[in-house]
C-alpha cells in the first residue's frame, strides 16, 4: 500500500492522542498561570496597610468643607501630624508635685519614637483634678504604635495615683489601625474555616472542599494583586473597611460559582463515562448563570461610582475587580482541577454512571427535600405566596425602628477603648470639645466678626487664633480683639496668614462626636457663610460624611435597581419575571433591614448605625440575593422550553435546591465572619448580609418566586416568544 494510502489512517490515529495532549497542556497552563498570579498576590497580605488609609477626612467630596480645611491646617501650622490628647486623672486634687512630675513627662514626650515636636504645655482643669496636654503624633509614624509607646512613657512617669488616657483623634485613630488588624489573619482564617466545614458536611467529600478552597483563595490573592497596585499608583483609595468587604466577598462569590459548576459537572457524570465531555456540559450550563450572576454584582457596585463619597465610590471598582476573578477562577481554574481529578473529586461518594437512572428521572429528582418542596408548591402555590409575603412584611415593620443617622466617633469600634474612656474623662473635667476644636478658616477682615459669631454661640466654649510669634502658636480672641501673651507691655500676636485668610480654633462645650456638637456645627456654618468662612474639624468631618452618605443612599438605591432590572430583562427575555425578581428582592431586604434594626435596638444596645449601613446591605443583598433567583430562573427557563412553565418550575427547583441552598450557606458564613473585626459598621453589615442571604435562600428563592411563579403559569415570560408559544 502506497504512502497516501496509508496516511490517513495515521491521522486518524493521531488525532485522539493529540486531543488527549490538549486536554492534559490546556488544563495545567491555566493552573500554572494562576499559580503564578497567586504567588505574587500572595505575599501583599501583610503589605495592606502600605497603601491603605482610614482617614476619614481622606474620603469626603472635594467640595466638602472640612475636606478644603483640611488642606489649609497644614499650611497654617507647618504640620500634618495628627493630634493626641493626653489626659492626666487624679484620686483627688492634683499637687504641686503632681502637676510638675506631669509636666516634666509631657516635655519628654518627644523622646518617644513619632512623637512630633510641637508638644503644647500641660493645662490643668479648673476643679484641680485633671490635666491635659496635646502631643502631636507624625503622620510619617506607625500610629498604631507611636500612640501605644506614648501611653507607656506617660504611665511610667506620671505621679502614683493619677491615671492616663490617650484620646481625641490620634488615640481613636488608633482604636480603628487596632479593630482592623485580624483583617489579614483572623478575618480570612475564619471565613475560611467556615466555608470548609459547610462543604465537608454538605459534599462528604475530603478533596472536594480543598479545590472549591483553593479556586476561592486564588481568585483573592490576583485580585489583591491587582487591587493593591492600583492603590499603590493612587488610581483607587484602600481602607480597612473596602479590604474586609473584598476579602468576604472574593471567597463568598467565587465560592458560590464552583458550586453551581461542580452540581452541573456531577450531574453530567451520571450520563455520561467521559469526564471531559461531562466538563464540557456542565461548563456550557453553568457558564451563563454565572456570567449574569457575576454582571448583575459588577453592575450593582459600579454604581457606587456615583456616591459622593468616596469610601463608597472605591468600594465600587476594588469589590467589582474581586468580582472579576472569582468569575474567571471558577470559569478557569477550577475546570482545570475538576479535569485532572475527574470523578476522584468528589470521593468518597463518586457520582456512579448509569444512564438509565438518569433516563428514568427525566432530568427531574423524584425524591429527597427538594422534590418534596415543589410538589408542596404545586398543591397550594396561592397559599404559599401570599403566607410568606405576609410573613416578610411583618419583619420589615421593624424598619420604623432602624436609627440611621451615624453614629459617635467614640462608638465605631466595639469593645474596651481607651480613646473612649479618655473622652468621658476628659468631658468631667475640661469642655467636651477639647482636644479636637472647631477650624474656622476667613478671611483677615472678617476676623472679628467671625470671632463674635463664635463666641455668641452657646455651643463654643472659648476661641483663638493661630499666630505663628506667640509661644503656643495661638493667641486667644475675645469680643475686643486679640489677647495680649505674657506680661503687661508683650507685644499683641499677630494671626498667621494663608493668601489673606485667617485660622480660628473653637473649643467646643460638648463633646465632639456629640449630636449637639454637629448641630452647633451647621448652625455656625449658617451664621458663617456670609462672612465667606469655612467651617472644619472632626465635628465638621461627620457631619459632612454622614450629609454624603444620606445622599448617596437616596440616589443610588433606585439606580441600582432599575440597572439590576434591566439585565434581569436581558437574561430572561421578558418584562413581568424581572420585576416580580425585583419586587421580592426588595421585600426581603427590607425584612432583613427591619428584622436587623429590632436586633440592633434591643438586643445589642448598639447606639445607632451609619448612614452607609444601609446602603451597603441593600447593594450585596439585592445584588448577591439577585444571584439565587438567577440560578434558578435560568434553569427554569431551560427546563420550561422542553416541559411547560410549571413543569419546568418544579423541575428548576427539584434540581437547583440543593446547590443554591449551600451556596447561601456559605455566603452567610462568610458574611458572618465580619463580625470578628470589632468595628460596628462591619459588624451590622455582617449580620444585615448574612440574615439577608439566609432569607433569601430559604423563603424567597425555596417558595416565594417558585410558588408565585407557578400561580401565573407561562405568563410570567411575558412579553418573550416563550410566553407566546409555551404551555402551562
Amino acid at each position: 500500500m502506497s504512502r497516501p494510502d496509508r496516511a490517513p489512517d495515521t491521522a486518524r490515529r493521531a488525532r485522539p492522542r493529540h486531543r488527549a495532549w490538549l486536554r492534559a497542556l490546556l488544563p495545567a497552563a491555566l493552573i500554572l498561570v494562576w499559580l503564578a498570579g497567586a504567588g505574587l498576590g500572595g505575599p501583599l497580605f501583610g503589605k495592606i496597610d502600605e497603601v491603605s488609609s482610614n482617614d476619614r477626612t481622606a474620603y469626603l467630596p472635594e467640595s466638602a468643607d472640612a475636606t478644603q480645611v483640611q488642606k489649609l491646617l497644614g499650611e497654617f501650622t507647618d504640620s500634618d501630624s495628627i493630634p493626641a490628647i493626653a489626659v492626666f486623672v487624679a484620686d483627688g486634687t492634683l499637687s504641686d508635685g503632681d502637676v510638675t512630675a506631669i509636666s516634666d513627662a509631657v516635655s519628654s514626650a518627644t523622646e518617644v519614637e513619632g512623637v512630633a515636636d510641637e508638644v503644647s504645655p500641660a493645662l490643668t482643669s479648673d476643679d484641680g483634678k485633671a490635666a491635659q496636654a496635646f502631643i502631636p503624633i507624625s503622620s510619617d509614624a506607625e500610629l498604631g504604635d507611636a500612640v501605644s509607646a506614648l501611653a507607656d512613657h506617660l504611665r511610667s512617669a506620671a505621679p502614683e495615683g493619677v491615671t492616663v488616657y490617650i484620646t481625641g483623634p490620634a488615640g481613636f485613630s488608633a482604636d480603628l489601625v487596632a479593630g482592623f488588624a485580624g483583617i489579614d489573619g483572623l478575618l480570612l482564617g475564619v471565613a475560611l474555616l467556615a466555608v470548609l466545614v459547610i462543604l465537608v458536611l454538605v459534599y462528604r467529600s475530603l478533596l472536594l472542599p480543598v479545590v472549591v478552597l483553593s479556586t476561592s483563595l486564588f481568585a483573592l490573592c490576583v485580585a489583591l494583586l491587582v487591587v493593591w497596585w492600583l492603590a499603590k499608583t493612587g488610581v483607587l483609595l484602600l481602607s480597612g473597611q473596602t479590604q474586609g468587604i473584598l476579602f468576604i466577598l472574593v471567597i463568598g462569590a467565587a465560592t458560590d460559582y464552583a458550586l453551581l459548576l461542580v452540581s452541573r459537572f456531577r450531574e453530567e457524570l451520571r450520563g455520561t463515562h467521559d469526564k471531559g465531555a461531562a466538563l464540557a456540559a456542565a461548563w456550557k450550563g453553568s457558564f451563563e448563570p454565572i456570567v449574569a450572576s457575576g454582571g448583575t454584582v459588577i453592575a450593582g457596585l459600579l454604581c457606587l461610582l456615583l456616591s459622593d463619597l468616596k469610601s463608597n465610590s472605591t468600594l465600587g471598582p476594588v469589590a467589582a475587580i474581586g468580582i472579576v476573578f472569582a468569575m474567571l477562577a471558577a470559569l478557569t481554574l477550577l475546570p482545570a482541577l475538576l479535569m485532572l481529578c475527574g470523578r476522584a473529586v468528589f470521593w468518597p461518594r463518586r457520582p456512579m454512571f448509569d444512564p438509565e437512572a438518569v433516563a428514568a428521572e427525566d432530568g427531574r429528582p423524584t425524591t429527597g427535600l427538594w422534590a418534596g418542596v415543589a410538589r408542596m408548591i404545586s398543591r397550594r402555590p396561592r397559599t404559599i405566596w401570599i403566607a410568606t409575603t405576609a410573613l416578610l412584611l411583618i419583619g420589615a415593620a421593624g424598619l420604623t425602628q432602624l436609627n440611621a443617622t451615624g453614629v459617635p466617633q467614640s462608638d465605631l469600634v466595639l469593645g474596651s477603648s481607651e480613646a473612649r474612656d479618655g473622652q468621658s474623662a476628659l468631658g468631667e473635667h475640661f469642655p467636651g470639645g477639647s482636644g479636637s476644636p472647631v477650624y474656622v478658616v476667613v478671611p483677615e477682615d472678617r476676623l472679628q466678626d467671625a470671632a463674635d459669631a463664635l463666641l455668641a454661640n452657646d455651643g463654643i466654649d472659648g476661641v483663638s487664633v493661630t499666630a505663628a510669634d506667640s509661644p503656643s502658636g495661638t493667641a486667644p480672641v475675645t469680643a475686643d480683639g486679640i489677647g495680649a501673651v505674657g506680661a503687661p507691655g508683650t507685644p499683641i500676636p499677630s494671626p498667621t496668614l494663608v493668601d489673606g485668610d485667617v485660622l480660628l480654633q473653637a473649643t467646643l462645650t460638648d463633646a465632639a462626636d456629640s449630636d449637639a456638637a454637629a448641630s452647633t456645627v451647621r448652625d455656625l456654618r449658617t451664621e458663617l457663610d456670609p462672612l465667606g468662612a469655612l467651617v472644619g474639624g472632626v465635628t465638621a468631618t461627620s457631619v459632612d460624611t454622614n450629609d454624603a452618605s444620606i445622599h448617596d443612599r437616596n440616589l443610588i438605591i433606585p439606580v441600582v435597581l432599575v440597572v439590576i432590572m434591566l439585565i434581569l430583562m436581558l437574561l430572561l427575555r421578558s418584562i413581568l419575571a424581572p420585576v416580580l425578581l425585583i419586587l421580592t428582592t426588595v421585600l426581603s431586604f427590607g425584612t432583613a433591614l427591619g428584622v436587623s434594626a429590632l436586633v440592633f435596638d434591643g438586643i445589642f444596645r448598639f447606639p445607632g448605625a451609619d448612614p452607609a449601613v444601609p446602603l451597603f446591605g441593600f447593594v450585596f443583598l439585592v445584588a448577591l440575593g439577585i444571584d439565587y433567583n438567577i440560578f434558578l430562573m435560568t434553569r427554569v427557563r431551560e427546563e420550561s422550553r422542553r416541559h411547560g412553565t410549571r413543569d419546568g418550575i418544579l423541575r428548576g427547583l427539584s434540581i437547583t435546591g440543593g446547590v443554591i441552598t449551600s451556596a447561601g450557606l456559605v455566603l452567610a458564613a462568610t458574611f458572618a465572619a465580619l463580625s470578628v473585626i470589632p468595628i460596628l459598621f462591619l459588624v451590622q453589615l455582617a449580620f444585615i448580609v448574612a440574615f439577608g442571604v439566609l432569607l433569601d435562600t430559604f423563603v424567597v428563592r425555596s417558595l416565594l418566586v417558585p410558588a408565585l411563579a407557578y400561580d401565573i403559569g407561562r405568563r410570567i415570560w411575558w412579553p418573550s416568544a416563550l410566553w407566546r408559544r409555551g404551555q402551562d
